[in-house]
C-alpha cells in the first residue's frame, strides 16, 4: 500500500509533483494524510465483511462483498481525495470531474487486485490456523491416548488385585479364581475398549457390573453402586471406560468405611446418563498425575460432543454425561 502513494499522487497533481520541489512537498504532506484515513475506511470494510462471511466455503461471497464495499470507498475517496487536495496551497491542483475520472479508472483496476490479494492472504491464514489446529489436535490425541493406556494398565491398580488376590488364596480359593477371572475380563475390555472411539452403553454397563465385583472384593460393604438404565437407553453411545473413570475418581478423592460408605449412583434421565456419587472428601490431598475428570471432558470434545454437565451439591457430586443416539 506505501507504494501507492507516489501512483497516487501523479494521478492527482500529474508531473509536476515529480519535478516541482514545493509541490512534491506539500502533495506529499497531503498525501500521506489522505493515505492514512483511507487505509482506516479501507481496513474497517474490510474486517466488517470478514466478519459478516468468515467460512472457507464463503470466499466467493466474502470477495463480492469486499470488492463492492472497498469498491465504493474508493470512489467516493476519490472525490474528496481531489478535493482536499484543491484546498491546499501550493498542490496546484483545481478540482473538476474530469480529473475525477482517472481517479475511477485506476480504482476499478486497483480494487478487484487488492480485494483478490487481501481475500487469498485471508484464506492463506484460515488454511495456515487449520494446519496448526489439526497439529496441535493430534498431538493432543496422542497424548491422550498415551495416558489411557496409561490408565488402562495402572500399576496401582494392578498391584492392589494382585495383593487382594494373595490374600483370598489363603482364605478362599474359589473367590481367588473368580477374582482372577474378573480380572482378566477387566483388563481385556480395557484394551479392547482403547481401539474405539464410541461404544454401547450396554457394553460399557456390562463391563462396569464385572469392574464393581472386583471392587466389591476388594472394598467389601465400604462401596455400593447401583444403577437403574431406561431400556431405550442402552445403545446409545458414549466414549469408552468413561464409566470406569468417573468411579475410579469417585473412589480416589472420597472417604469410604463400612460405617460411611461411598454410594455411587447409575441412572439415566433422557438423553443423559448421570452418575452421582455420595460426597464424603478425604482431608488428605491426593497426588495424582492426571485427573479422571479432565480426561472425560477431553475425550468428548476430542470427538466434538456436547460436553458432560458438572455439578455438585453439600452431599453429592454429579456428572451428567449426553448419550450420542446410534448411528
Amino acid at each position: 500500500m506505501p507504494l501507492l502513494l507516489p501512483v497516487g499522487a501523479y494521478f492527482i497533481m500529474g508531473e509536476r509533483y515529480f519535478h516541482d520541489p514545493i509541490t512534491f512537498t506539500v502533495g506529499s504532506l497531503v498525501n500521506v494524510l489522505v493515505y492514512w484515513y483511507t487505509v482506516v475506511l479501507f481496513t474497517l470494510a474490510v474486517r466488517w465483511v470478514i466478519c459478516q462471511f468468515p467460512l472457507i466455503q464463503q470466499a466467493g461471497i466474502r470477495f463480492v462483498s469486499m470488492l463492492l464495499s472497498v469498491g465504493l470507498i474508493m470512489a467516493a475517496t476519490a472525490v474528496l481525495d481531489l478535493w482536499l487536495f484543491s484546498l491546499v496551497p501550493g498542490t496546484g491542483v483545481q478540482f473538476s470531474w474530469d480529473a475525477v475520472v482517472p481517479l475511477w479508472l485506476f480504482g476499478s483496476v486497483a480494487s478487484p487486485i487488492f480485494c483478490l490479494a487481501l481475500g487469498m492472504f485471508y484464506m492463506y491464514s484460515q488454511w495456515q490456523d487449520r494446519q496448526t489446529e489439526n497439529e496441535q489436535l493430534k498431538r493432543e490425541a496422542l497424548q491422550q491416548q498415551y495416558d489411557a493406556l496409561k490408565d488402562r494398565v495402572n500399576p496401582h491398580f494392578l498391584f492392589n488385585s494382585l495383593n487382594s488376590v494373595s490374600l483370598l488364596i489363603g482364605e478362599d480359593t474359589a473367590q481367588a479364581e473368580r477374582f482372577v477371572d474378573q480380572l482378566s475380563m477387566v483388563y481385556r475390555y480395557m484394551l479392547r475398549a482403547n481401539t474405539q472411539a464410541l461404544i454401547p452403553l450396554e457394553d460399557e454397563l456390562n463391563f462396569v457390573e464385572i469392574y464393581a465385583g472386583l471392587l466389591g472384593m476388594r472394598y467389601g460393604s465400604s462401596i455400593h453402586l447401583t444403577s437403574y438404565i431406561s431400556s431405550g437407553c442402552r445403545q446409545g453411545q458414549l466414549p469408552p471406560l468413561t464409566l470406569q473413570t468417573l468411579i475410579d475418581n469417585a473412589i480416589k478423592y472420597n472417604i469410604m468405611t463400612p460405617v460411611l460408605p461411598l454410594i455411587i449412583d447409575v441412572r439415566t434421565d433422557g438423553d443423559l446418563l448421570i452418575i452421582s456419587n455420595t460426597l464424603q472428601r478425604k482431608t488428605i490431598r491426593v497426588e495424582t498425575s492426571s485427573t479422571g475428570l479432565s480426561t472425560v471432558m477431553n475425550n468428548y470434545r476430542r470427538l466434538n460432543l456436547p460436553e458432560p454437565i458438572i455439578e455438585e451439591s453439600p452431599t453429592h457430586f454429579i456428572v451428567s454425561l449426553p448419550l450420542l443416539a446410534e448411528g
